[in-house]
């Protein structure tokens, strides 16, 4: 029997979901996912309350997630929700407490490392720390919420 590989995203906590996503859409180069289409449709059916709801990016929003997505990755059409490589943000009370215990590497390209540093840290990232071991180099950042993610 074959199995078919699961359709799956990250989800990552989040005091305001839109900001981060904002910043990963920026950093991956990933778009911003626009589920306005769905939600008109759930408002105007009265299936959702519109205090559920924001206006992002002059559109129709969840006021408690945000997600971005690949821009060549297949997306449903009807909601906006991508089917491929995906980040979801979720809007928490608690506010983050420890280190990761998942993060994500990102991967310069040849020589890059400085330059994807520098970009990331205009929009809004940190430096935590430089490594240089034998297995290798990156530089260990923190978005704007402090979840840590490194540069290779």
């Amino acid at each position: 029997m074959t199995h078919t590989p699961l359709h799956w995203k990250l989800v990552i906590d989040a005091a305001d979901p839109h900001a981060q996503a904002d910043f990963w859409a920026a950093a991956l180069h990933y778009e911003v996912e626009d589920n306005s289409a769905l939600i008109e449709r759930l408002l105007g059916f009265g299936a959702v309350p519109a205090e559920i709801t924001v206006e992002s990016h002059g559109r129709k929003a969840w006021r408690d997630l945000a997600a971005v997505r690949h821009p060549e990755d297949p997306y449903e059409a009807e909601s906006g929700t991508g089917l491929g490589r995906r980040l979801l943000f979720q809007r928490v009370p608690e506010p983050k407490t420890v280190k990761n215990r998942l993060h994500i590497d990102l991967h310069s390209g040849n020589g890059g490392r400085e330059a994807e540093v520098s970009r990331l840290a205009g929009l809004g990232a940190a430096v935590l720390r430089e490594v240089k071991e034998p297995g290798g180099e990156w530089v260990v950042m923190t978005d704007p919420e402090g979840n840590e993610f490194c540069v290779h």
